[in-house]
């Protein structure tokens, strides 16, 4: 059996391998083959492919019969090596769904697997449900979209040997799978996204909706209520269906002798006070983190409890930053959406906001729907305009050249009370190499300003 990989970063990397102990004949291709990825075949002892494009992808395809193509996640779907493979009959998967397969066929049985998909908050709610599953004592990582690939994961053994899979799935992995099914899936969300990697929107809530329509009747799936997408699919689902959001949903918000509580089919679950972060978007995430481990009775309410009150958010998610003289300063580089950073505006009732990027192709309307508590905004990046036609009939927007202009432009605009607040609703790839870069230099430029704030 003979298998192309293309992308050779750590998705790749890990295919390969996995295809290896599975018997598999592997060539590679990149569209970057640098010497590092020269001497990266080399030492995986792979056969190497040429470039391909759209000049020579059929006859790369025509001369060798390969019988399935895995891409790494971030090769588009408009891509001469994906439209070859369809054309020549070669089955595209990924990893996920090579790791499911394989996970079928363990000696005992498959372990439990919980999937997570939307537009945003997937990482979040996540790391949530490996905080409850491991507070229950369940051997769990955050996989898929992760350091860790499924393929990975499946094949610890000894003391790293996992109880049950939590694998956060994005639309590129979700688009190739024929089987990959959860016993529990959660879809959060559904906004306009990844236009630059899917042939449509139409494309993109297909390859979403994956993670519904290949249940099995005792699975669950578990919708956000108030999205009308996402609400759609769940109807459609084979498997048992729950809600959680509103107040009429399954998993819920309810006000108990006075407290916030977060409330299921069963009763109250936990408090939000003690939680250690209960902005709305995270009370909403923690909802579908426990419906994942109630449902599949992996954790109990005092589990989620215990979870919930020591649960830190991954970092560049609204993430504090500092406070000084009355204003809080807020890292929300994850917030590559105008869904994301409408969330994040949402979340406060007066601030400073700092947007822009690169472009992705979709529409940043929506963040001026949000704006009502918007006291400002700084644009950044080559999206700056694209903020200055969304804001300009609301509020004040000033321009930035850097990061570190915008930041003093925003401390300069502040009130006390007020966040100052990046929420780029745009990708990254103008300024930085990837949100996480652009997040540092953010948080960097803030202290460096309070410092000499202080030290002036």
């Amino acid at each position: 059996m003979r298998a192309v990989v293309y992308g050779l970063g750590i998705t790749g990397v890990s295919t390969v391998r996995a295809l290896q102990r599975h018997g598999w004949h592997v060539a590679v291709g990149d569209d970057q083959l640098d010497h590092d990825k020269l001497d990266l075949a080399n030492t995986l002892g792979v056969e190497l492919l040429p470039l391909i494009d759209a000049q020579n992808a059929q006859r790369v395809f025509a001369e060798n019969a390969f019988d399935l193509l895995s891409p790494a996640p971030g090769v588009p779907e408009t891509h001469p090596v994906i439209t070859a493979a369809i054309a020549a009959g070669v089955p595209v998967m990924s990893e996920i769904e090579l790791a499911y397969r394989w996970e079928q066929e363990r000696p005992g049985g498959p372990r439990p697997m919980l999937a997570i998909t939307g537009t945003d908050g997937k990482t979040t709610t996540t790391e949530m449900t490996v905080a409850m599953l491991r507070a229950a004592g369940v051997r769990t990582k955050a996989l898929g979209n992760t350091d860790t690939p499924l393929l990975d994961a499946i094949d610890l053994t000894g003391d790293d040997e996992l109880d049950a899979f939590v694998v956060e799935c994005t639309s590129f992995r979700l688009a190739w799978t024929q089987q990959f099914r959860a016993d529990a899936a959660v879809w959060l969300n559904l906004a306009s996204d990844h236009l630059n990697w899917h042939q449509s929107l139409e494309s993109y809530v297909a390859s979403k909706a994956r993670i519904f329509h290949l249940q099995r009747p005792n699975d669950v799936a578990i919708g956000f209520v108030t999205d009308p997408v996402v609400a759609a699919h769940l109807a459609a689902a084979p498997s048992r269906r729950l809600t959680f959001g509103s107040a009429d949903a399954d998993y819920r918000i309810e006000t108990v002798d006075g407290r916030t509580m977060l409330v299921g089919p069963v009763g109250v679950i936990a408090a939000a006070d003690a939680m250690r972060r209960s902005l709305p978007h995270d009370l909403t995430n923690a909802l579908a983190a426990a419906a994942l481990v109630l449902e599949t009775h992996l954790a109990t309410p005092a589990d989620v409890q215990a979870a919930l009150a020591t649960f830190t958010p991954p970092r560049h998610r609204l993430e504090v930053v500092a406070e000084s003289r009355g204003v809080t300063w807020f890292n929300d580089s994850k917030a590559t959406t105008p869904h994301a950073a409408s969330t994040a505006i949402r979340a406060f009732e007066s601030l400073v906001l700092i947007a822009g990027g690169s472009r992705k192709g979709v529409d940043l309307a929506p963040m001026g729907a949000a704006a009502s508590g918007v006291r400002a905004v700084v644009a950044i990046g080559e999206a700056a305009p694209d903020i200055h036609q969304v804001f300009d009939q609301i509020t004040t927007v000033t321009d930035a050249e850097s990061m570190s202009e915008a930041v003093r432009i925003a401390a300069d605009l502040a009130h006390p009370g007020d966040a100052i607040v990046l929420s780029p609703g745009c990708a990254s790839f103008d300024w930085y190499s990837g949100y996480t870069a652009r997040g540092d230099d953010f948080v960097a430029r803030v202290r460096e300003l309070l410092a000499k704030g202080i030290s002036g």
